[in-house]
């Protein structure tokens, strides 16, 4: 079980992390995204902020199980509401989310499958 937990973690960590980075640096693609789901962009640097919240959260999870948890249950929370936007902006490409959303749902499983 320990394994799979690694793995999960250290991957959503990783993919969470880049996507922050994306946010962090003014990457076009989050910009984009902003613009397709009619969110300001001003709002990139805030929301890439609270995704590298939820990457060192999961890392942080390995030395104190309990904020690992609450990292992945956030991060839960941010793409249930990024698929709140997409619905309400209608844009329906949802295969990126689909993929954040995923890793983040095992991450929360993992870590309260493992404590």
């Amino acid at each position: 079980m320990f394994t799979a937990y690694l793995t999960v973690t250290l991957l959503a960590s990783a993919v969470t992390g880049l996507a922050a980075v994306a946010n962090l640096i003014g990457h076009e693609y989050p910009k984009k995204q902003a613009d397709k789901i009619r969110v300001p962009r001003s709002w990139t640097l805030p929301l890439g902020a609270l995704l590298a919240a939820g990457s060192l959260g999961l890392l942080a999870g390995f030395a104190v199980p309990v904020l690992g948890t609450l990292a992945a249950a956030g991060l839960v929370l941010y793409f249930l509401a990024a698929f709140g936007a997409h619905l309400r902006a209608h844009a329906y490409d949802l295969g990126p989310w689909a993929l954040f959303f995923s890793l983040a749902v095992a991450a929360l499983s993992v870590n309260l499958a493992y404590h």
